[in-house]
């Protein structure tokens, strides 16, 4: 047991606590080596009486293979796989290797969740993953997953992670307990439970100062100091034998081993499966038989429990395998790939570590991993798998295509730094015009959302460019996204129109091309702003899509662009909701980001604010852990209005975020929409009409002016500044004349009810209401019923104005739009009618997930149909189904159902 550590004990206790009584949670233990993280981890287990535990490790070697630690954790409860629901079990079960196919990696993620869940139900469970800085990628991406959405569920995690190594376990947003040096009685405690013997105070506090008061540092320096010189009736050395670090006591032990002994542990260093029969399988090829496993156990340095080999200590690995030449770690991974038998992929990561020179063999079965991965979701280590056969491949086109591959895969996985490399390295190859193109494409996008958006578009002008002379389908595609940037701001120093790159498309060509060509046509109409083009170029875009679906990571997220830049809310919310399911079909976290932030920008704009805030909330969450801070900035600034439109005070401290992130980090692409964003919440929150202007007059993209239209006029009026608002008005004018938008004609009217005399008004906005009934953005209809009702009020036409006053403080409501709910009740007292605040059958007391827990529940869906579409377990599910039959009053889903709810 190691001494003090009382306050880390308790938050572990209060973990399982928590699980045993429903409330199931995650806790990150960290620390540098030796700080005594697994030792708290195997007391954790020691006092998980009544719980299930399950255990894996991350293991250095083993981090290029996909799922494997999840695969670990997760083999016990392998025959309850068959109890999920189908997507779930085809997608986890390719995952671990149980099932044939391909595995949708978030399916896969919330497969591992239920699996839990569902363990649980019998008694609650204990996840203990220790050395997690070592995990693979995948199984990371999944375990962390796991910890964010404990809810209801009987189930902790807890992770060990190691500080200061190569390699972070990145989970800033998971609690976490931070292990320090030992001092005074703690680390005498240590010294004299190794030594058997009496410490002397003096020399305790050396040995504290010379290791930092590491615990394990104190142990081993126990082992090795004379109880003499414990005592400090004998002088210590002049150089402690830990001088070297911690490592060193761990070297010199193996240094005394036997030759034979020595290759054993090199293998047990260099395995990865921590089987028994694999290491003296391997061993067997060295000439290392029983007697040298005896003398390795007998040193301490490794310990055999059945089948399973474990060394004492996690630096014992990294110690002996850095001390191996060369020479001797290849032949220790050619011995263990010859053991391994039917694991492919193992055999072949150990046959490229024992390669030291281009071998098409073990290119072949790195190329063979990388598929499997990538069909399982694991890009992490797809990209891995890849760039070591780019590695073991000759110089030229076959390896830049392989770097390529690798570079594109780390891209899905959000790993945009490794891609940028990766990608830089496949580019110094010689390369086909088709590869070429697809390269200088990743390098674009790499290059405008995280760093400058200029220089992405001026790489996707040269991937056109060269596309033409080679694919001509390519290239019409590629012109049309230079043509989009360029409609966001993009400039290149080559001065190149991207329609001039290509041909324009034969009246038979396939329909993507054609649709492609459309697209450019209607960008480059949008950055003249003749939005008369625009508009009919983008809805013969739509027709020819519509009729022929696609679904590829270049004309489909452009075909949700040309909906923003036209104010198409129905076909934007659908084109993002599907790129959503096939980003998480397919597993890519950048895509997932890209529509969980972009359908948000939709969803702020039709008043549909919950699962807005469940985007970017979702977002943050995975561009959190990308190692590019920049990509935190577009969900935070989402988050920050979201907040300021419903009056929470959380604005405030959300947009000094994302803009002290904007200001430190490369932000790309997303750089103006953070700033808009940001203006835009900043003016709802001034006091003052003049420094609500200040900031509203900034907004620069022509979507946030539209968006934030009735802010910005009716400020400008209230400020005095009718000018102003007559020149927005007419680009608003403009804008509703060339694409007919409903939302637009009826901000148009709404406008012009502000700037006409009293007699005018009324008529304007009542054409604004009716053109509303065709438009899908709520709060912009909830505001121009409450601007006629004040406008009827004035005029002494309080009974006239009720019916505005109530409609406008219902939708306000709904939209929990709290300052707007108060001005609307306010002006309806003043009508002469009390406003009543609404049954709660409305919903208005329902979380944000229970609202849409109530809806999906509402459509006649399973717990776990429900479960399945949120991300999280059925039990979490049937808890805040529980939650909401007491606030609303109901006894069944039956009930629920009936309810007259909006």
């Amino acid at each position: 047991m190691l001494a003090g550590r009382d306050a880390e004990r308790a938050r572990i206790a209060a973990l399982l606590d928590g699980a045993r009584a429903g409330t199931g949670g995650a806790l990150v233990v960290r620390g540098v080596a030796g700080a005594g993280k697994s030792t708290l981890l195997a007391e954790a287990v020691d006092a998980a009486a009544g719980m299930r535990v399950l255990r894996t490790s991350g293991v250095e070697s083993e981090s290029p293979l996909a799922f494997a630690a999840l695969q670990r954790l997760l083999w016990p409860l392998r025959t309850l796989l068959t109890g999920l629901p189908a997507p779930q079990q085809a997608a986890l079960g390719a995952a671990l290797g149980e099932a044939a196919g391909e595995g949708e990696r978030f399916l896969a993620f919330l497969g591992t969740l239920s699996l839990l869940a569902d363990a649980a139900e019998d008694s609650p469970v204990l996840a203990v993953v220790d050395d997690a800085h070592w995990l693979d990628d995948a199984s990371a991406a999944a375990l962390l997953f796991v910890a964010r959405r404990l809810q209801a569920e009987r189930v902790a995690v807890l992770f060990a992670a190691r500080d200061g190594d190569a390699r972070r376990f990145d989970a800033p947003d998971l609690p976490a307990v931070v292990l320090g040096g030992m001092a005074g009685a703690d680390a005498e405690a240590v010294l004299s439970a190794r030594a058997g013997a009496t410490v002397d105070p003096a020399v305790r506090d050396r040995l504290v100062a010379a290791t930092g008061g590491n615990p394990l540092a104190l142990v081993e320096l126990a082992g090795v100091l004379t109880p003499e010189q414990l005592a400090g009736r004998s002088p210590l050395p002049t150089q402690l034998p830990l001088t070297g670090g911690v490592e060193r006591g761990f070297l010199d032990r193996y240094r005394r081993l036997g030759e034979p002994a020595q290759r054993l542990l090199l293998l047990a260093a260099a395995d990865d499966t921590a089987r028994l029969t694999v290491v003296r399988a391997a061993a067997e090829h060295l000439g290392a038989g029983d007697d040298a496993l005896d003398e390795v156990e007998r040193a301490g340095l490794l310990h055999v429990d059945g089948d399973v080999l474990a060394l004492y200590h996690p630096l014992v690995r990294s110690a002996v395998y850095r001390a191996a030449t060369s020479a001797q770690r290849r032949a220790a991974h050619r011995a263990l790939a010859a053991a391994v038998g039917p694991d492919a992929d193992r055999r072949a990561w150990h046959l490229a570590a024992a390669a030291d020179r281009p071998d098409e063999t073990v290119v072949a079965a790195l190329n063979d991993v990388a598929e499997r991965a990538a069909t399982r979701g694991g890009h992490e280590a797809a990209a891995a798998a890849w760039a070591r056969a780019a590695e073991l491949t000759t110089a030229g086109a076959a390896r830049g295509r392989r770097l390529y591959t690798a570079a594109s895969s780390a891209w899905l996985g959000a790993h945009p730094s490794q891609a940028t490399a990766l990608a830089a390295a496949a580019a110094a190859e010689p390369l086909e015009p088709r590869v070429r193109a697809r390269l200088l494409t990743l390098q674009g996008q790499i290059e405008w959302n995280t760093r400058s958006l200029d220089d992405g578009y001026d790489l996707v002008l040269q991937a056109a460019r060269v596309a033409a002379e080679a694919d001509e389908a390519m290239a019409q595609e590629l012109a049309m996204l230079a043509a989009s940037l360029a409609a966001f701001g993009a400039r290149s120093p080559r001065d190149v129109d991207p329609a001039a790159l290509v041909r324009p498309p034969a009246p038979d060509a396939p329909p993507r091309v054609r649709a492609a060509s459309a697209l450019l046509r209607g960008f480059r109409a949008t950055a003249c702003r003749d939005w008369a083009t625009a508009a009919e170029c983008f809805r013969g875009a739509f027709a020819l899509t519509d009729a022929d679906p696609v679904d590829d990571h270049v004309l489909q997220p452009n075909l949700g662009v040309a909906a923003m830049l036209v104010d198409d809310d129905e076909r934007g919310l659908r084109l993002h909701a599907e790129q959503l399911t096939a980003a998480r079909r397919a597993g890519a976290l950048t895509m997932v980001e890209h529509a969980l932030t972009r359908g948000a920008q939709f969803q702020i704009a039709t008043g549909d604010w919950a699962q807005a805030a469940g985007a970017a909330t979702e977002a943050l969450a995975l561009t959190a852990g990308t190692g590019h801070p920049g990509l935190t900035a577009l969900p935070t600034a989402e988050l920050g209005l979201l907040a300021a439109l419903r009056g929470d005070d959380a604005a405030d401290r959300l947009l000094a975020e994302a803009t002290a992130i904007r200001e430190a980090h490369p932000v790309g692409l997303a750089d103006f929409l953070v700033a808009d964003l940001v203006r835009w919440a900043r003016g709802l929150r001034a006091r003052q009409p003049a420094s609500a202007l200040y900031h509203l007059e900034q907004i620069s993209s022509p979507g946030y002016r539209r968006m934030a239209a009735l802010d910005r006029l009716e400020t400008a009026v209230r400020a005095g500044r009718e000018d102003l608002a007559r020149t927005w008005l007419g680009e608003l004018e403009d804008f509703a004349a060339g694409t007919g938008a409903p939302a637009a004609r009826a901000v148009v009217e709404h406008g012009r009810a502000l700037l006409a005399g009293d007699d005018a008004a009324e008529e304007h906005f009542r054409r604004a209401l009716d053109a509303h009934a065709a438009s899908l953005r709520t709060p912009a209809r909830a505001r121009t019923e409450l601007a006629l009702g004040e406008h009827l009020r004035r005029a002494r036409r309080r009974v006239d104005a009720r019916e505005h006053l109530r409609t406008a403080l219902s939708l306000f409501e709904e939209l929990d739009a709290t300052p707007w709910a108060e001005r609307a009740a306010q002006e309806l007292r003043a009508s002469g009618e009390t406003a009543r605040r609404r049954d709660v059958s409305t919903t208005t007391e329902l979380t944000a997930q229970e609202r849409q827990v109530t809806a999906l529940v509402r459509q006649g869906l399973s717990n776990r149909d429900v479960a399945a579409q949120l991300f999280v377990s059925p039990r979490t599910v049937d808890f805040h189904l529980r939650n909401v039959f007491s606030k609303l009053g109901v006894a069944s889903r039956a009930e629920l159902t009936a309810l007259p709810l909006d």
